[in-house]
């Protein structure tokens, strides 16, 4: 056994007051996430997206937060990936933000909406040519026999489609999570944490603090 027991680290950065936070918990979070970029973050959008399959286990992944408002938390991905077969019977999904600089936490429960194809369309033509090509040439969650197959795939379709605009993949898109519960984490000393739960009910949000 590796015993990790004696790893710890006090966190005092800071208090959360449910008095004092956002009426709106998507308000709350962009005043949370404006400030960690201040941190010059690595990768401010990183996150972690869970989902349940079929038999009631649940997976995990990293993903990138592309846009936000209002109306939910948006990212991309291929909808034959794992994921996206979850997604299709099991719509719903929990986003997961770590922010160590700045000791705190978010996480966002609801439910996941495909986006349109438009929506898909705009962002996918913006990405890097050869993250458009690296669309088409994996097969996402599939096995794979070697890594060259996958180089080959992506080096043939980068002479297929040169001098030429890359289309959406049929299969490609963009899910929009729409939030019925956030709750904010700010780290405090002795294990006292800070919780804020935020939860949506007959289309209008209650607030109150959670034991640590």
């Amino acid at each position: 056994m590796v015993d990790l027991s004696d790893i710890r680290k006090e966190y005092t950065q800071g208090r959360l007051d449910e008095a004092k936070v956002a009426e709106h918990p998507v308000a709350q979070f962009h005043a949370w996430f404006e400030h960690y970029r201040t941190t010059a973050p690595e990768e401010p959008t990183v996150m972690t997206v869970a989902s349940v399959d079929e038999h009631g286990q649940p997976w995990q992944r990293i993903l990138l937060l592309k846009s936000y408002d209002d109306g939910g938390f948006v990212f991309f991905t291929n909808y034959e990936s794992n994921k996206g077969r979850h997604f299709a019977t099991n719509p719903k999904a929990s986003l997961h933000f770590f922010w160590m600089k700045v000791e705190r936490q978010v996480q966002i429960q609801g439910e996941v909406v495909p986006m349109s194809r438009e929506e898909a369309q705009a962002y996918f033509h913006s990405r890097p040519r050869e993250s458009q090509l690296g669309a088409w040439a994996s097969q996402q969650s599939r096995p794979l026999a070697s890594r060259s197959e996958l180089e080959t795939r992506f080096t043939q379709l980068s002479v297929e489609y040169q001098d030429k605009e890359v289309p959406l993949p049929d299969y490609w898109g963009g899910y929009r999570l729409v939030p019925s519960r956030m709750e904010f984490w700010q780290g405090g000393e002795h294990r006292l944490h800070d919780r804020v739960e935020y939860q949506l009910e007959r289309e209008a949000w209650t607030i109150q603090r959670l034991n640590p």
